[in-house]
């Protein structure tokens, strides 16, 4: 690492000590982890988001290396009997090498994001508001209001939402995100019906397919996923299809699951695109992940991920693979701290498919 990155990287410790900021995104691993579902954790029962009440708890006392006293009271992110709040920063300081390219090295604000939960009736019918205030204007990511069943064995959910499909990953730029099309900055406006039972987590959703934008057409999308939990592994399947018929048609399917061996946890997704809405014509994609997470010591986590893309099934060794190693220490309650590397390669006449990327995180969550 550069001379340049050491002194990113000192500043943005040293801001670590004076942010405290900011629900966590989700990380599948640590539902694996701990063989539970992500309504476990979260408000939202596919994951991502606010915390509730367990998650708040659990993120304090089992998640940091150490846990600061802040007396008998213990942050469970209620402002009143009804109103919960939570919120998510990421800020970060990277370089990025590309060969025949001069490094770019930046500080970045990647978000800040304030969520908020109305319990109009508790544990029954409940509004959820997800805003990113930062970087730029505020964007709207999530707001949709929720009908659980007396039993909480179903609920129906509808106004603008992250789809289901997949893994919930925090890595927003996971080749199988972008591939499907389908990760938390491309929400849609629709209905979503759940159904929890014993091991069974269902969802079943339909929207516009617009990725929140309006509707172009009677055409909607259709979501589906359903998984099977157990305390040590998970497995799961996903489809989608975006009946765009003017534009064309869109399908995807996936196979995704959890495994958790000693103090590591596996991850594994495999997705396959059929794309129709291409001005080229019909494209067919695979993308691929492995991920291990090794927890070394409580609130130090090590992260080894795998990936591969292929862009277009009909076009010989076009293929892109990708690694990252990634260490993540959660030194207090509220506050983690991450640094990573990771390496693209792929057509080896493209130097832009030939990157490494360097960089440190600090994450502040509520």
């Amino acid at each position: 690492m550069t001379n340049r990155v050491a002194r990113l990287a000192s500043r943005c410790i040293a801001l670590a000590c004076v942010l405290a900021a900011s629900s966590v995104h989700t990380e599948p691993y640590l539902a694996v982890g701990q063989g539970a579902k992500c309504s476990q954790c979260h408000v939202n029962p596919t994951g991502g988001g606010l915390r509730n009440a367990f998650g708040d708890v659990f993120a304090q006392t089992q998640l940091p290396a150490h846990h600061l006293d802040s007396g008998t009271d213990t942050w469970a992110g209620q402002l009143a009997r009804f109103i919960s709040i939570g919120a998510d920063l990421r800020f970060d300081a990277s370089s990025r090498q590309v060969p025949h390219t001069r490094t770019l090295e930046q500080f970045q604000m990647q978000q800040t994001r304030v969520y908020l939960d109305a319990s109009v009736i508790p544990e029954r019918l409940l509004v959820y508001v997800d805003e990113q205030v930062a970087p730029g204007g505020a964007l709207n990511r999530e707001a949709w209001g929720m009908f659980w069943s007396a039993d909480h064995s179903w609920y129906l959910k509808g106004g603008q939402l992250y789809l289901p499909f997949g893994l919930r990953l925090q890595d927003q730029t996971a080749l199988v995100g972008q591939v499907s099309g389908i990760n938390m900055t491309t929400p849609d406006e629709g209905v979503e019906f759940g159904w929890l039972k014993g091991h069974w987590d269902a969802q079943l959703a339909q929207s516009n397919g617009t990725a929140g934008g309006a509707a172009t057409s009677n055409g909607k999308q259709s979501s589906a996923q359903l998984t099977w939990v157990e305390s040590l592994w998970r497995l799961g399947a996903a489809a989608n299809y975006n009946n765009a018929a003017a534009a064309g048609n869109r399908s995807a399917w996936g196979v995704f699951g959890g495994l958790k061996t000693g103090k590591v946890a596996w991850l594994g997704e495999a997705d396959l695109v059929d794309d129709r809405s291409l001005p080229g014509g019909a494209v067919k994609m695979l993308a691929t992940l492995l991920e291990a997470n090794w927890a070394l010591a409580r609130g130090h986590n090590l992260k080894v991920t795998g990936e591969y893309l292929d862009p277009n099934r009909r076009v010989p060794h076009d293929g892109q693979t990708r690694w990252s190693l990634l260490y993540e220490l959660t030194p207090v309650q509220f506050v983690q701290l991450r640094a990573g590397v990771r390496y693209s390669d792929g057509i080896p006449q493209l130097d832009s498919e030939h990157t490494r990327l360097y960089f440190l995180e600090l994450h502040g969550f509520f």
